[in-house]
């Protein structure tokens, strides 16, 4: 495993940190893999650690009764979990898991507090972190409510694939069902109706990204908006030349 002064590189929060806030946390960072599910926040458990993970992807799921669940943010490279910690608190409602294995940089909890306190800067950078996901977050509700499914599984494949090195996307159907809301039959019509339009590939347990342009067409003006906020408040871009 790459070392944490060589690793945080790949996070693009940690690199925008100013040298000497940066400098405070570099020795408390601990690299690690992220494997699959593997769970970064419990729902209403108090906050251990807060990651920055350097590839793959982690969601951010929130629960209801008869278990319904439905993916509310993600969080890759650009970005870190624990926004509750960042916001003064210790814990959240929702579960926060490994969806795309990877890498990562984490950080004890009460460690980045007390960094943050020392910092104005740093709590400035990672403020302006939280704003932008919450954003997302926002933006991803909208679109659960009001966009068509194709239109939000196009954001959904849109905002993975910023995330991620290369244009292959590791996730079965069921998956993307959860991440979605809907039911798994309509994840598989949906994307067999994206893959005839030649915007992706399909292999079992994979989507190959083809047409980004066509993709952002398709998905009508739902993905864009939280993208361009990460730019400004953040200096984040994903693949969109936009």
């Amino acid at each position: 495993m790459a070392q944490p002064q060589s690793h945080h590189r790949r996070n693009h929060l940690l690199a925008s940190l100013a040298p000497a806030d940066l400098s405070a946390l570099e020795s408390h960072l601990e690299a690690l893999e992220l494997p699959l599910r593997h769970v970064v926040e419990a729902a209403n458990k108090p906050i251990k650690h807060v990651y920055f993970p350097t590839s793959g992807i982690v969601s951010v799921v929130a629960s209801g009764p008869k278990d319904r669940k439905i993916e509310v943010g993600i969080i890759g490279r650009e970005g870190m979990s624990g926004v509750s910690i960042v916001l003064g608190d210790d814990r959240s409602p929702h579960e926060t898991f490994v969806q795309i294995a990877g890498d990562g940089l984490r950080i004890a909890a009460d460690r980045l507090r007390h960094a943050m306190q020392a910092s104005a800067s740093m709590r400035l950078c990672f403020s302006q972190y939280a704003q932008a996901f919450m954003v997302q977050t926002a933006h991803t509700a909208l679109a659960n409510g009001r966009a068509k499914v194709e239109e939000r599984l196009a954001r959904w494949l849109l905002m993975a694939h910023d995330r991620l090195d290369g244009d292959e996307i590791p996730l079965t159907h069921e998956f993307l069902a959860l991440m979605l809301g809907v039911r798994r039959a309509g994840v598989t019509t949906t994307l067999h109706m994206v893959e005839t339009r030649a915007l992706v590939s399909l292999e079992r347990g994979r989507i190959m990204v083809l047409d980004r342009e066509g993709l952002e067409e398709l998905g009508n003006g739902v993905y864009g908006v939280p993208e361009a906020e990460y730019r400004r408040l953040t200096g984040w871009r994903g693949k969109s030349p936009r």
